[in-house]
């Protein structure tokens, strides 16, 4: 009995002091988003943008500062230019002689990594109840151990756009000694609870490491454990010197009430473990749980065992969460879950992302994953009834064939690799890694940092112009400017190459402005000359694209009305009241606005009572089809259409004699194609006005 007894005691002072450590490690968690949630109460709003981009210290030292630091507890706090500069601050205990450096070393790594997800668009992480991005780590100030914390400021309401990356950046510092091992203490009943740079002797107290995201260690957070075996022991023995009988008495009365306790803190335990390796909403393995299976399996595996991982990202899914709300996403997240079981079975099945799923395939060969993918991608593209709501997605897929042991981080590498090719081919598809895929994707991300470096520097970026005649008179009429990529290896790139690439990268409206400043410099000199400019929908999305465009006519003092701006059909029937607002507001300035490639995309000649333009470009497919049967008589129907809605007709792409003859029988205004001229570069385009020789570009 004696034994049984202090075996008990032992065993519950063990599971007391193990259900502590993982408390505390909750807290320091918790701790630690919750920081960055205070921040959003401040930082995701439109005034916060507005007061930092006018640095309105007043404002910023009542709503960014002492507020926070009164309300939240934080410690000190930053505001950050877009280049890092700290143009604001505040530290609780008012030492204004304090010095900035340790805080600016601690918050700068992860100012740079914020940046970069920024820039690259990524929302890894952002959710209902997290609105933004953020960053953050555990670090020592002086002598102190703190969590920092770093949000960007940006727009509640969306109306406001900042450009990616070049958001003022809001830091914050939560000490971890101090107030909060006091309040910690007192909250969860963990006696002397304190901060200590070095590790506790074995078994003489409970304690935790504080670690960084790198893994390095920076102190320890230690307290008195809470041990229940050795309180009720300590209790019994007066009672066993007593009489034997009470002890017998006592130590089973004992016996059952510590191993229920027992039973209750390793089921505590289980529990905890469980919540920190699943996903809260499907309840399949989270990012952490998926990465330790993957890691034990692999590691685990011998030569011959053949396993597959597979990276699985929802189509459309963004569309679901914008049209329906974040309720019906979340539904149709678990739904996707629940299928992914049903199909898959009793494998290792992980949800690391918002609409990002990772599967661990075991004894398969090639053949079985392209198998399975299959399945997944027509299983995924069935429709989903969500809350009474139809909705129909689909599934890319990325699959890594395994053989013997492996690095898991590798492994992923190569999975992401795969979905990033079948995504590429049309999205509904499923690649399996292959070598080459590294190569190719070396090159994408060549390329887009050499076009990055490109639109930065601004030599690269070359501006053509295309004539453009008037189909009676045959005179020069006007220009279309056209951007070129003269790489310094790779030579003239197309735009058919750089233009989408820009477009994902955020980069078009930069692109734009080039070739918008360009072109008036250009024909600034001639009087009466109408340029044309390309706008692809990203820029009439951007608020600051009418302002961007009047400004620069003013600076070259070039009248609106010379200036035509031109946009795909598919542009101008988005769906949305932005680029409607955008085109209204240029076009009462005097602005006028053309749809190219018509008839190439959406627009019937119904459709023409809603298109807010002023003249149509006929396809060049259109074009090169005159004198087939029929065809022109669809281009007379086209311009007799569109002059009795009252606009004008460019042909594009006339190449040949005969293609213009019957244009201007058909009565269509204005003609460009190589027939009349190539692209010209800009001295080209002067002589050509000056009446001298050209040389047309590509």
């Amino acid at each position: 009995m004696l034994t049984a007894l202090l075996w008990a005691a032992a065993e519950s002072d063990a599971l007391a002091a193990r259900r502590q450590q993982d408390l505390v490690n909750l807290i320091v968690s918790k701790l630690q988003s919750g920081v960055a949630h205070d921040q959003e109460s401040a930082t995701v709003w439109d005034d916060a943008v507005v007061k930092t981009g006018e640095a309105d210290g007043e404002w910023m030292e009542t709503n960014l500062g002492s507020w926070m630091s009164s309300y939240f507890g934080h410690d000190a706090l930053f505001v950050l230019d877009p280049d890092g500069t700290a143009f604001y601050h505040y530290l609780a205990d008012g030492a204004d002689a304090v010095d900035l450096a340790p805080y600016q070393r601690a918050y700068a790594p992860l100012v740079a990594r914020l940046r970069a997800r920024l820039l690259a668009g990524d929302e890894t992480g952002v959710t209902d109840q997290v609105l933004t991005i953020g960053e953050s780590d555990l670090t020592v100030i002086g002598s102190r151990p703190a969590i920092v914390s770093v949000k960007p400021i940006v727009s509640d309401s969306g109306e406001i756009v900042q450009d990616a990356g070049r958001e003022n950046l809001h830091v914050a510092f939560r000490f971890l000694d101090g107030s909060f091992a006091a309040l910690t203490e007192s909250d969860y009943q963990l006696t002397g609870l304190h901060f200590s740079w070095a590790p506790a002797p074995t078994g003489a107290q409970g304690q935790v490491p504080l670690s960084t995201r790198g893994g390095t260690v920076i102190g320890y957070l230690t307290w008195q454990p809470f041990q229940p075996g050795t309180t009720v022991l300590q209790a019994t023995v007066p009672a066993m010197v007593v009489a034997l009988i009470g002890v017998f008495a006592a130590f089973a009365a004992l016996g059952g009430l510590l191993s229920r306790r027992s039973a209750r803190l390793a089921a505590s335990r289980q529990e905890l473990q469980h919540l920190a390796h699943h996903d809260g909403l499907t309840g399949l393995l989270n990012r952490a749980g998926f990465g330790a299976t993957l890691s034990e399996r692999l590691a685990a595996s011998s030569m011959d065992e053949h396993h597959a991982v597979l990276f699985l990202d929802l189509d459309r899914f963004k569309q679901v969460n914008d049209t329906f709300g974040h309720p019906v996403g979340d539904g149709l997240i678990v739904q996707v879950a629940e299928r992914l079981r049903r199909l898959l079975g009793p494998v290792a099945i992980g949800r690391i992302g918002g609409d990002e799923f990772t599967v661990l395939l075991r004894d398969v060969r090639e053949e079985q994953i392209a198998a399975t993918c299959t399945e997944l991608v027509a299983s995924l593209a069935e429709p989903f009834e969500v809350d009474g709501i139809l909705v129909q997605i689909g599934v890319s897929v990325g699959a890594v064939p395994v053989c013997g042991a492996a690095d898991a981080t590798e492994i992923i590498r190569q999975a992401d690799i795969a979905l990033y090719h079948a995504k590429a081919a049309g999205r509904g598809r499923f690649a399996i890694f292959g070598r080459h895929m590294d190569e190719v994707l070396q090159a994408r991300r060549e390329m887009e940092r050499d076009l990055r470096a490109a639109v930065e520097n601004r030599k690269e970026i070359e501006t053509v112009y295309q004539p453009v005649y008037d189909a009676g008179t045959g005179q020069l009429s006007g220009v279309e400017a056209l951007a070129r990529w003269r790489h310094p290896q790779k030579g003239v790139i197309g735009p058919d190459v750089f233009i989408p690439l820009a477009e994902e990268l955020g980069l078009i409206q930069p692109l734009g402005q080039i070739v918008l400043h360009n072109a008036c410099e250009t024909v600034a000199r001639y009087d009466g000359l109408k340029l044309a400019i390309n706008a692809s929908l990203l820029e009439l999305h951007a608020a600051s694209y009418p302002i961007h465009i009047l400004s620069t006519l003013a600076q070259f003092q070039i009248n609106p009305q010379r200036l035509e701006i031109e946009i795909t059909e598919s542009q101008q029937l988005d769906g949305s009241r932005i680029s409607e607002r955008t085109i209204g507001v240029l076009r009462q300035a005097g602005v006028r606005f053309a749809i190219d490639d018509f008839g190439a995309g959406y627009s019937s000649f119904g459709r023409l009572q809603d298109l807010h333009v002023d003249r149509i470009k006929i396809d060049k497919s259109f074009i090169d089809a005159l004198g087939q049967t029929g065809s022109g008589a669809v281009i007379e129907a086209m311009i007799s259409m569109a002059h009795a809605k009252g606009l004008q007709t460019t042909a594009e792409g006339v190449e040949t004699e005969e293609q213009s003859r019957l244009l201007r029988l058909a009565g269509c205004d204005q003609l460009q194609g190589y027939l009349l001229s190539r692209p010209l570069a800009g001295e080209a385009l002067h002589r050509l006005l000056a009446g001298g020789p050209v040389v047309a570009v590509a």
